[in-house]
């Protein structure tokens, strides 16, 4: 089993091709046959290794600065039945495959320990962190690859949205793809000027009832109106769809892997038709317009800075595997420069038996700055009497009945 193996599950991230280039041309120049395993573990879970790609330097010395994967991607999980894993497991042996590299989030190196667990020696693992979430816990807060471009595109369409907003005279709400956590989310509120953004991190309590966010995003529109703008663009994590009380969004499906397939939920028009009705009860009238934003980040080309970073993230990954550093199983990535390397068991959370999540951390400036520079309501807000009374005569309220209704929003 000398060959080596490259396949990417989960979801597009930018930069994955240039992974797979960097990391095949090092390991063809080391004399080592590459496979492309095609469609993440689609095929190979149901035992069949047709479906792959012989990679060498000429099929992937200029896709580097590419989207999207040559060899494809699958959220496919090898761990749904025993059948499925078992398939998994002759297929990399049927296919000489005695070192691998997986590329993919949380969940796919999850799965990566688990095949080098049952390989033992046999086969050596790297794993390279790709999600477009920024959610696996890397050190001093290095970037998952493929982040920095979402933001980037991210950004500039917020941006277009924005002046959007304003011309029109209405209020977006825009759902960011980003699972558990609010990286994204927040990254591009920050970088666009978003009038307000909203994590799930923002909350200390386990769930939030949908009425609480509505009533912060509320505040945020009035705030603005007594400003004299009667237009902006709130930003909310698809993550909040986990941190949200269940009872209010309804049943959802799961996806390969057992988690809520989020694109089955239509969050934005919940929000809108929600933030409508209560704006309207205390007769604040504004035009509302969801939208969605993922898609069209996660496949993108990536910019210089991912270009570069995945680079050396191919490379490392081959060097690692190859010149028979560790037990060959580890989360590998780049740290001042230097090729770094976790073993996969020190990634395990313990309580859950699952990867660590890297959240947002509140204890940060980083933080702090993104808040300060939101328009919401705060304490102050609805306990300054003058404030209070200019807020409130923006409505069909009191200022107690406002101050009462906002309340709930800092319990």
């Amino acid at each position: 089993m000398d060959n080596l193996g490259i396949i990417a599950a989960g979801g597009p991230a930018p930069g994955i091709n240039g992974v797979i280039s960097s990391a095949t041309i090092e390991a063809r120049n080391r004399g080592r046959k590459v496979i492309g395993i095609l469609d993440g573990f689609k095929w190979i879970s149901m035992g069949d290794t047709s479906k792959v790609l012989n990679l060498d330097i000429q099929n992937t010395s200029r896709i580097y600065t590419t989207g999207g994967s040559i060899i494809g991607i699958s959220r496919q999980s090898p761990l749904a039945t025993e059948e499925t894993f078992k398939n998994t497991v002759s297929s990399i042996e049927k296919l000489g495959i005695g070192s691998l590299i997986t590329i993919g989030g949380d969940g796919t190196m999850f799965l990566a320990k688990r095949l080098h667990e049952h390989f033992g020696g046999r086969l050596k693992i790297a794993h390279l962190p790709k999600t477009i979430d920024n959610n696996i816990p890397l050190p001093d807060y290095i970037s998952t690859f493929g982040f920095e471009t979402a933001r980037d595109v991210g950004a500039k369409i917020m941006n277009n949205i924005m002046e959007e907003a304003r011309t029109t005279a209405r209020w977006f709400l825009v759902i960011t793809m980003g699972r558990r956590t609010g990286h994204l989310a927040l990254g591009i509120g920050q970088s666009s000027g978003a009038t307000i953004t909203i994590i799930p991190e923002d909350f200390e309590e386990e769930k939030v009832p949908l009425d609480k966010v509505i009533a912060i995003l509320e505040g945020s529109v009035i705030k603005r109106m007594s400003m004299g703008r009667e237009y902006g663009v709130a930003i909310l994590a698809e993550g909040m769809l986990d941190k949200i009380d269940p009872v209010d969004l309804g049943i959802m499906d799961k996806d390969g892997m057992g988690r809520i397939r989020y694109v089955d939920v239509n969050f934005g028009q919940l929000l809108k038709s929600t933030l409508n009705e209560k704006l309207s009860e205390k007769g604040v009238e504004v035009e509302l317009v969801h939208k969605r934003l993922g898609y069209e980040m996660r496949s993108a080309n990536p910019i210089p800075f991912d270009v570069d970073y995945t680079r050396k993230l191919g490379y490392c990954a081959v060097k690692y595997l190859l010149d028979g550093e560790g037990d060959g199983g580890a989360l590998v990535y780049v740290r001042t420069g230097k090729m770094q390397a976790v073993p996969f068991q020190e990634l395990i959370d313990e309580k859950t038996n699952s990867i660590k999540v890297r959240y947002m951390d509140k204890n940060t400036e980083a933080y702090e700055v993104s808040q300060k520079y939101m328009i919401k309501l705060n304490r102050d807000d609805i306990e300054t009497p003058p404030t209070l009374k200019k807020l409130s005569k923006l409505t069909n309220l009191s200022s107690s009945e406002f101050r009462e209704y906002f309340a709930k929003i800092f319990r």
